[in-house]
């Protein structure tokens, strides 16, 4: 184990210590308020993605999936859905007011499938929505690759 990992563990073992649950009510407010925060959705209260979604995360993937091909709004939902593995969900009320501000910054050009009449309205990435895809990339991967790094430390020490 490394110096890193024992200090962590006896920092995390002191804090219980300190912080003894004072009876049986305290747990089960402790258990039905992460059952409530579990309840609000993915990315709602998880402080791993909830983070990276303050960082810019959402409009990474959707700068990404839009610098492959033109994309309409549903279809970004489904593809950011299936690429975190539900884990990070949007929804139109998101993606739509999203999609509309990286259209204001210049991010992304937008037009109609059939201009004569209202119909899929598609998004291409444009030289700005490139560049800023590159800078948000580099901004979130320190942040990614502590997740990850921490989801295989815990599948190495919980699941063997």
């Amino acid at each position: 184990m490394s110096e890193r990992s024992a200090n962590a563990r006896k920092a995390a073992a002191a804090a219980v210590e300190a912080e003894p649950a004072r009876n049986a009510e305290d747990s089960v407010a402790g258990v039905a308020g992460l059952q409530k925060e579990a309840a609000a959705g993915p990315g709602k209260s998880d402080p791993l993605v909830g983070e990276l979604r303050k960082g810019g995360l959402l409009p990474l993937l959707v700068l990404h999936e839009v610098s492959s091909g033109p994309s309409y709004g549903n279809q970004l939902i489904e593809r950011v859905t299936e690429l975190t593995a539900g884990v990070v969900a949007a929804n139109p009320n998101t993606m739509y007011p999203l999609l509309r501000a990286l259209e204001a910054k210049g991010l992304l050009e937008a037009s109609w499938e059939h201009p004569e009449r209202r119909s899929r309205r598609f998004y291409s990435i444009t030289p700005a929505g490139i560049a800023e895809r590159h800078r948000l990339a580099a901004e979130l991967s320190p942040q990614l690759d502590l997740i990850g790094t921490a989801i295989e430390r815990i599948r190495s020490e919980v699941l063997g």
